[in-house]
């Protein structure tokens, strides 16, 4: 059997538009596909040169195929499972700069880039204190950029036509603009001239992103069975879940060059992207933070498995609906769209999702992802009855066991060992007590009275008649 190429499977080669910095699997099941809609609707002619972020990396694999893959995404979509595969095809010129620098730096020349798009680890954005020069690679992604921008800036004498559009994908607060503080201060730490960092400034464009999509890689266990169907190797290709979400935070004008929500992709140009996080946070995040400890200790072991559990399912349903939604400043309809989606999304067949794997430090996932809602709730002089009995479930799923099974907890060493100690002394009084009194929360209003009150009889609750039961109680209040 022969492997995917360009013979094998013709393509047509168009300019490239857009250099992309990782070769990994987001990208492929993410913004690749996304290009090619793009392409294949007429709205833009272009493909993409891939840059090897690190020296290790997959550029001459997917040389080897010309750059060609296939995608393969599964989940449930609007009610009905799918399942559906194709080749992407926007992958043109692959540079490893470690050892093609020149090859590289030549690229930043070319008159028709237009767009930077970067996903090289939440770790990639951050200052290193390194010379930026033309002759020797830089090792970080922002050092490599900044060379890319200087000989851009040299190569067309500092037109502001020649600036670029540049997306971070990167899983951190601010990617964009963070990008930019740090090429900045890189530039200053090297002697770069006002006159290049004024022109990095003002003739580039930094935006901030959300992405979202699942994406398992490649489907190590599947692969013969898939290229035996296919009737081709393909040591490249990736799996992903249908949904996907891309919010773009910044300059107007980008849908214009890159009208992705034109093609009907889930793809949102916006003013702020605050409550965009702050809905994935608290409805997609928050929910599964929530559903661990109590599905868990229902003998759940799997998302799906809760999401279909008639207890267990009602309860993320109204939380989601009922505590969640109304703090959240977005229109009512794009919530219940976009929560529909995340129950959807725990639907899908083609994904086993571990509950244990989502319990990993739980407390400062409550912190990050449900006590926002909790605190805002409250604040509104509403109780939030489903939130605050998850944080009760998961004081007793600290305590380390399921019936008769040990429960393998993950958490910061200084949260194990007081729960350890706590529990030891069986007094869950003492223990609701000094949890909620943690300054590990940043606020006391959880150690005031209607809180505590709540907590504590519900952790007793737990103890004496088993979560079911428990659960059952509070979904009937």
């Amino acid at each position: 059997m022969d492997r995917l190429s360009r013979v094998m499977k013709p393509f047509p080669k168009r300019p490239i538009k857009i250099v992309q910095f990782g070769e990994g699997n987001f990208l492929r099941a993410f913004v690749d596909p996304f290009i090619q809609t793009l392409n294949e609707k007429g709205l833009f002619d272009g493909h993409v040169a891939v840059i090897q972020p690190m020296p290790q990396g997959r550029v001459r694999d997917l040389e080897q195929q010309d750059g060609l893959y296939t995608l393969i995404l599964e989940g449930i979509e609007q009610g009905k499972v799918v399942s559906e595969s194709k080749i992407v095809d926007v992958l043109s010129e692959f540079i490893d700069p470690y050892t093609q620098y020149k090859a590289y730096l030549d690229l930043a020349a070319s008159p028709i880039i237009t767009t930077v798009i970067s996903n090289t680890t939440e770790a990639g954005i951050a200052f290193m204190n390194e010379s930026i020069h033309f002759n020797q690679c830089p090792v970080s992604f922002p050092g490599k950029l900044l060379a890319f921008l200087r000989m851009r800036f040299e190569a067309f004498a500092g037109s502001k036509e020649a600036g670029l559009d540049i997306l971070a994908c990167e899983l951190i607060d601010d990617n964009g603009q963070t990008l930019k503080k740090v090429l900045i201060e890189m530039a200053r730490a090297n002697n770069m001239s006002e006159t290049f960092i004024q022109w990095m400034i003002n003739a580039n464009r930094f935006y901030n992103t959300l992405v979202d999509r699942i994406v398992p890689g490649y489907p190590k266990q599947d692969a013969q069975r898939l290229e035996a169907e296919y009737g081709y190797l393909d040591h490249s290709m990736v799996k992903g879940e249908i949904f996907h979400l891309w919010v773009i935070e910044g300059e107007k004008g980008l849908n214009t060059r890159l009208p992705f929500d034109q093609a009907g992709l889930n793809v949102y140009f916006v003013d702020v992207l605050k409550p965009y996080k702050e809905r994935k946070v608290k409805i997609l995040n928050g929910s599964h933070t929530a559903l661990v400890p109590i599905a868990y200790l229902c003998g759940i072991d799997t998302v799906k498995e809760a999401v279909t559990d008639p207890q267990v399912g009602k309860f993320i349903q109204n939380l989601i609906w009922q505590e969640v939604i109304p703090t959240i400043d977005l229109p009512q309809a794009d919530m219940e769209k976009f929560a529909q989606a995340v129950l959807e999304r725990y639907l899908n067949p083609f994904v086993r999702h571990e509950l244990m794997s989502i319990a990993l430090n739980s407390m400062s996932k409550y912190k990050s992802r449900i006590l926002p809602s909790v605190l805002e709730q409250l604040n509104h002089g509403k109780f939030p009855k489903l939130q605050l009995f998850s944080l009760a479930a998961n004081m007793v799923f600290y305590r380390g066991t399921r019936n008769e099974e040990i429960i393998k907890l993950q958490d910061d060493p200084q949260f194990l060992e007081l729960y350890r100690s706590l529990w030891s002394k069986g007094n869950t009084n003492e223990l609701v007590h000094t949890i909620l009194g943690l300054s590990h929360w940043e606020t006391n209003r959880l150690s005031q009275i209607d809180v505590f009150s709540y907590v504590n009889r519900h952790v007793e609750a737990i103890l004496s008649v088993g979560m079911r039961s428990a659960l059952q109680q509070v979904l009937e209040a």
